[in-house]
């Protein structure tokens, strides 16, 4: 998954220091950095000009809606709480049941204004 940022540093910091993702590479000169949390692949690419970038738009734009992540269950509420005290994070509803399900998610916005959801599959 690529994602372009308008803050390759805030966002770096948001996947490592609160998600808990490792940097595995990256290219200064690009500049890209690249993330992993053993599973799945981030590439976060800096924005040529962020102040005369497009904001995302789920609605308008054609490309990504959200991104959605899984976490176990009993961390959903933990990054919940964390998120919460996460500059620049806009908890858009707390963790909640899918679709009335036994399987919860929550939303948010996170540095840099794209749309993360993080569900957490019923046991």
């Amino acid at each position: 998954m690529g994602l372009t940022v308008p803050s390759l540093e805030e966002s770096r910091r948001f996947f490592t220091e609160t998600l808990g993702y490792e940097q595995v590479g990256e290219v200064p000169n690009y500049p890209a950095a690249f993330l992993t949390d053993g599973e799945l692949m981030i590439t976060l690419w800096q924005a040529a000009d962020p102040d005369q970038a497009t904001p995302f738009d789920r609605k308008n734009v054609i490309g990504l809606h959200h991104l959605a992540l899984t976490v176990d269950a009993d961390e959903l509420e933990k990054l919940h709480s964390r998120l919460l005290d996460t500059k620049d994070v806009a908890i858009e509803f707390a963790p909640e049941p899918l679709m009335g399900g036994p399987t919860r998610h929550m939303m948010c916005n996170i540095p840099g204004g794209i749309r993360l959801e993080f569900i957490a599959p019923a046991a």
